[in-house]
């Protein structure tokens, strides 16, 4: 019989798991940043191995809330551990001993699925000190999301938790997301890696158009911000980080799409946007309650 179910990645903001995600589907579907906060949202990824298919979702990082946004990235998270059958608890090995998966998520009980504590980032550490991880514990396991070292003995570990079940998705799925999602989140990615200070969590990302039938493909999309000084960072002068954006986020949707890509992008102002509950489900952010500070 196959086994089937839902492994869900968790932990702290940083921790690796967007790379993990994408090393173990085999191309990138989660953005990596090596800005905090990155990942809003959950991201799916579907590996089918043989006669085992992981439905892999990868989490906001585990933080304490301040603003709506952030709330709406915690609640996600949390969903995503009542969902799971399996959870991979990943920490950064650099960051010292793993707190719980409780404390960490500051979780009222311990979650319902099996646990596996992934030590990420060993391949950062000494020779000597990686072979002393591990080794007290059968649910723990050194992995580098990064060369993909324990990777492997991490994905046997957790099928062999799964649920006997038929596969839930067809074998040659990777996600249950459209493409325009990922698009919009290359998109939001590329800004990342070129902006600085507080001006990348203000950037949300919009595909207002989406032509496939075109040569080549014709993409509008809108990076909105928060305020009228953060537009002009992003413009920048005559128009030239803009363009850079444009540039390098058109390369990345071209490798997903695999065809050539027109990408018309502009940037807007949508006020307190990550604060304004009804603002952020335009972006496809799941809200509880009204307005948070």
């Amino acid at each position: 019989m196959p086994r089937a179910g839902i492994v869900t990645v968790v932990g702290r903001p940083n921790a690796g798991k967007s790379t993990l995600l994408n090393r173990i589907i085999g191309q990138k579907l989660s953005i990596t940043s090596t800005k905090p906060q990155s990942t809003r949202d959950r991201i799916v990824g579907i590996h089918t191995d043989r006669d085992v298919q992981m439905v892999i979702v990868d989490t906001p990082g585990l933080l304490n809330p301040r603003y709506a946004l952030q709330h709406a990235m915690r609640s996600a998270a949390l969903q995503a551990l009542d969902d799971a059958d399996v959870i991979v608890y990943l920490h950064d090995v650099t960051e010292g001993p793993a707190p719980s998966l409780e404390a960490a998520a500051d979780l009222d009980r311990p979650p319902k699925a099996p646990v596996l504590l992934a030590l990420n980032k060993i391949d950062t550490l000494p020779p000597a000190r990686r072979g002393e991880l591990g080794h007290d514990s059968a649910a723990i396991f050194p992995v580098s999301a990064a060369t993909g070292e324990g990777v492997d003995a991490l994905l046997a570990a957790a099928a062999t938790q799964l649920p006997e079940s038929p596969f839930l998705y067809g074998e040659d799925d990777v996600s249950t997301q459209s493409v325009r999602f990922f698009v919009s989140e290359l998109i939001r990615e590329t800004a990342l890696e070129q902006l600085d200070e507080e001006v990348p969590y203000s950037v949300a990302c919009e595909i207002e158009e989406f032509r496939e039938s075109r040569t080549p493909v014709y993409i509008r999309a809108v990076i909105y911000v928060e305020r009228e000084s953060q537009k002009r960072i992003l413009i920048g002068n005559k128009g030239t980080r803009v363009r850079e954006i444009g540039r390098a986020a058109r390369a990345k949707v071209e490798a997903l799409v695999g065809a050539p890509v027109y990408l018309d992008l502009w940037v807007k102002v949508l006020a307190n946007w990550r604060r304004e509950p009804h603002l952020m489900q335009r972006f496809g952010y799941r809200v509880h309650g009204g307005r948070q500070q």
